[in-house]
């Protein structure tokens, strides 16, 4: 800016020396130019210096809360809060930050050890969590407090309390709470994860590394994408996946802590990261709000969650597809099968049809369908936009309610129970499966799920596969691998497995636990 004004100062004063020179009657009109030129150099100056003095921010700051500007050194926001500049994020921490609380859970898990002691102590681990109501309530991660035989909630007061177990969901990985507090407690309201956009910021609030006591450590990012989904934390992968992704900090001890908002409303609860060390690396996820206040209500009324029910096995949609079915992009999830009286079946869906949307919201992927059914409660009509062979239409289904469906399968089939076994949900392949994928029926175990980066993930096994022999020993039931599996455990080495692929064909696998 100072160059500037020297450069102007300097142009003016060449034009009066020039005017002079080449116009020597003027002299008098020229002393008046000459006159002119230095009050406008002064004026520059003085104008030049009050938007210095003001830090190039020429709006008027009020004393409760300011507009966001430009920080001096840097592009964080700041406000101007009783006539002095802070981060945004203060007000925010000030508001909140008594609201989370340690949670130290001791497990029922305890090791058998060698003759001369009873038993090893049994293990603890520590998390976070957060009060939603005034009355006690705390919510935080299921993985926090599961197979717990003790918890104790630390509030920020530094009080101590034994907390009960009310509800929890292992497919959404969320639990609740109920400690009777003795102190006036802080609670942080819930905003609206479904309105929130990438890039906006993310406030982390959580207990990383307990046993060094860094209680209610504040890390700030931003919201890096939402929707993710298909991800594996191993024997604690959800079933229901609809992260939002932030790269402030998340590390072991945060799960179960709040991501807020800049208005201090708790948009997530952190639960996990993707890390090569262990440690953050800015990729955090948290599960959104919006999905826990769709579980929260049944976990405190029923300690379980009642959950809605399709009746359809999602495929995969290929671009070949999307563009055989006219779509301009890769959204969509294509129906593998239908099963019989269920809501699809009697709403008219068929196999291979490729669900748009649901009651007016996109669905994009398998997981976004899964988690939007799971949400809706039983007796519930959705209206359902569908393509088939290039048409779209709607039709309306009503839900129906999974566990009740589910158990009268299982009434039907003895068999229908699940296990899970090197990154594989498998059940036993029974007729009423074959029927509901439109295949042949044989003896084996269908592979209803496969967890990505797992072993079955990385030997190539995909869903809908029918497992038909494990090391040389055939499989008809879910008992047979079980037993076969049992017999596994503690080897390394590479395990065969023979299978009928989704087209029919039969194949070898093998795979290394």
């Amino acid at each position: 800016m100072r160059d500037i004004v020297l450069f102007l100062a300097s142009e003016l004063e060449d034009r009066y020396k020039l005017e002079s020179h080449f116009s020597p009657p003027f002299e008098k009109l020229n002393k008046g130019r000459k006159l002119f030129t230095l009050v406008l150099v002064a004026a520059i100056f003085v104008v030049v210096g009050i938007i210095i003095a003001s830090q190039l921010d020429l709006t008027p700051l009020s004393n409760a809360r300011a507009p966001i500007a430009l920080a001096k050194y840097g592009a964080y926001p700041v406000v101007e809060v009783d006539g002095e500049q802070q981060s945004p994020f203060v007000s925010v921490v000030d508001k909140v930050q008594e609201a989370v609380v340690n949670i130290s859970a001791r497990s029922r898990e305890s090791t058998e050890v060698p003759w001369w002691h009873q038993r090893r102590p049994s293990a603890s681990s520590s998390g976070s969590g957060f009060f939603f109501r005034d009355d006690g309530y705390i919510l935080t991660n299921n993985h926090v407090v599961q197979n717990a035989a003790n918890l104790t909630v630390t509030t920020a007061s530094g009080y101590h309390y034994e907390a009960k177990l009310v509800g929890a969901d292992q497919q959404t990985d969320l639990a609740v709470l109920k400690i009777d507090p003795e102190e006036e407690i802080t609670v942080i309201p819930f905003g609206d994860s479904d309105e929130l956009k990438v890039g906006e910021w993310a406030i982390a609030i959580g207990n990383p590394f307990p046993q060094q006591g860094l209680d209610r450590t504040v890390t700030v990012g931003v919201i890096s994408a939402k929707g993710r989904s298909n991800l594996n934390f191993g024997r604690e992968t959800p079933a229901y996946q609809n992260y939002i992704q932030t790269d402030a900090s998340i590390n072991p001890g945060n799960s179960g802590g709040p991501l807020l908002n800049l208005s201090g409303e708790v948009i997530g609860v952190n639960a996990a990261i993707s890390s090569p060390t262990g440690g953050s690396v800015g990729i955090g996820f948290a599960i959104p709000i919006n999905l826990a206040r769709s579980v929260v209500p049944d976990l405190i009324a029923t300690g379980t969650v009642a959950r809605g029910w399709l009746g359809v096995w999602l495929g995969e949609l290929t671009e070949q597809e999307a563009r055989r079915q006219g779509l301009d992009a890769v959204r969509g999830v294509k129906i593998d099968s239908v099963f019989g009286d269920s809501p699809a079946a009697r709403a008219g869906i068929k196999k291979n049809d490729i669900i748009l949307s649901l009651d007016g919201q996109p669905v994009n992927n398998n997981s976004q369908l899964s988690v939007f059914v799971s949400q809706t409660k039983s007796g519930t009509p959705i209206d359902v936009e569908l393509v088939r062979d290039g048409e779209r239409f709607r039709v309306k289904a009503v839900m129906a309610d999974r566990d009740l469906s589910l158990a009268s399968m299982q009434e039907r089939s003895d068999d229908f129970a699940s296990v899970q076994w090197l990154g594989m949900e498998l059940m036993t392949f029974t007729d009423e499966i074959a029927q509901a994928i439109g295949a042949e029926h044989v003896d084996g175990v269908y592979v209803r799920r496969v967890y990505p980066g797992s072993p079955a993930d990385n030997s190539s096994i995909t869903r809908g596969a029918v497992i038909l022999q494990v090391d040389k020993e055939p499989v008809k039931t879910i008992e047979d691998l079980v037993s076969i599996s049992r017999s596994l455990q503690g080897s390394s080495g590479r395990v065969p497995v023979i299978i009928v692929e989704p087209d029919g064909t039969i194949a070898r696998k093998v795979i290394r636990p």
